[in-house]
């Protein structure tokens, strides 16, 4: 196992004339002498980004070029450590550079603590699917649901936009994504009902049809008591009813079939924190008592040690994706290389005064004003 923690990271700052200037002249320079650009490109997107980064300048810029398969970055919901404010940010991990997402749509702001739970946060749910960060829950002041639909971020038009209302808009709900569609299972709204706490809705959020469907619901409201994730992992969606270590019950939902089932044994006995699927086919767990990241193999139902970690303990909240999962504990965000040879760890320095509520990752945005700093470990 190796950790490192990465180089402080970069604010992004506006260009100068001078530097627009040298970016036009340098820009009409070929990408590689002797070759048309379109099959330059080519050939350079067999390289790792990182290494293109760092040898040309003409090349920096053409790995943030729409035309250039898009590497994956970080995207983190921060809370500011003196106001408790919400903010979006996205982390550019070849240039090790913090940029700031467009303002959000969202009014009133997102909550995180109330007067009335001082010593708990209240949940900000939100996923990642088709390339877009979607924020689905969260609480009012008066602690109602404060979104009663999805609002959405997509990184490559650096854009907000709105999804279909839900029937009952809700909090302390399970929230997951399958094939591309956008699951949210039980729940409460302005006040407890029964029926949305047992309650299934489904939204595809790439066809034209934009509403939500109500699909098989719970057979009790037994996951209607705090904000969990509903895992999609090969054309099912795993959830649990209670966060953390203590005893839980666990079930499974068919996407297809459109039926739940009983969540194995062994898969229930080692959900013991926060737990994310790669490509949805690997899942991912960390206990987040003992620190350990630990991987499901569905053949013996049983979690397989990946690495340990004290940087690990307390997770609250895990994304994975690219051969790296990115976990959230004690306000910091640590990255895990889980296809090297041996799992490598990062810790990410988050921006002055911010701490970590959730992370994604998603496609990187296009950048203009690029650092010439690398941190080839997150990578």
């Amino acid at each position: 196992m190796t950790i490192t923690t990465s180089s402080t990271p970069q604010l992004n700052l506006p260009t100068t004339s001078k530097r627009h200037k040298v970016h036009h002249e340098k820009q009409q320079q070929p990408l590689i002498p002797g070759l048309p650009d379109h099959i330059a490109q080519l050939c350079l997107s067999q390289i790792k980004p990182s290494f293109l980064f760092c040898i040309s300048s003409s090349w920096r810029r053409l790995i943030y070029s729409p035309s250039f398969p898009p590497f994956f970055s970080l995207y983190a919901i921060l809370s500011s450590t003196s106001t408790s404010s919400i903010h979006f940010y996205n982390f550019d991990p070849i240039s090790s550079t913090w940029h700031i997402l467009p303002p959000s749509p969202l009014y009133p702001p997102l909550l995180l603590r109330h007067p009335s739970f001082l010593s708990r946060n209240l949940s900000i749910q939100s996923i990642s699917v088709s390339g877009n960060l979607v924020l689905l829950a969260a609480t009012t002041l008066n602690l109602y649901p404060a979104l009663s639909r999805p609002v959405i971020f997509n990184p490559l038009s650096q854009a907000w936009t709105f999804g279909p209302t839900l029937a009952t808009p809700r909090r302390w709900c399970a929230l997951g994504t399958s094939c591309g569609a956008v699951y949210v299972a039980s729940g409460i709204g302005t006040h407890y009902s029964n029926d949305v706490a047992k309650s299934l809705e489904k939204w595809d959020v790439d066809k034209k049809n934009r509403e939500w469907e109500s699909k098989k619901g719970l057979k009790d409201g037994r996951y209607s008591r705090e904000a969990i994730d509903a895992v999609g992992w090969r054309g099912k969606l795993c959830m649990v009813n209670v966060k953390g270590d203590a005893a839980k019950e666990g079930v499974i939902y068919d996407v297809e079939e459109d039926v739940w089932k009983d969540m194995p044994e062994g898969m229930l006995s080692g959900w013991r924190g926060p737990v994310a699927a790669m490509a949805e086919d690997v899942m991912y767990v960390v206990d987040e008592v003992k620190g350990c990241l630990k991987k499901y193999v569905a053949e013996q139902d049983y979690w397989e040690e990946v690495m340990v970690c004290e940087s690990l303990k307390g997770a609250e909240q895990i994304a994975a994706e690219g051969g790296r999962v990115c976990v959230v504990s004690g306000g910091k965000v640590s990255v895990v290389d889980v296809v090297a040879p041996t799992p490598r760890l990062t810790v990410v320095d988050l921006p002055q005064g911010f701490q970590a509520v959730a992370v994604h990752i998603l496609p990187r945005m296009p950048v203009t004003d690029i650092s010439i700093k690398v941190n080839s470990d997150i990578l």
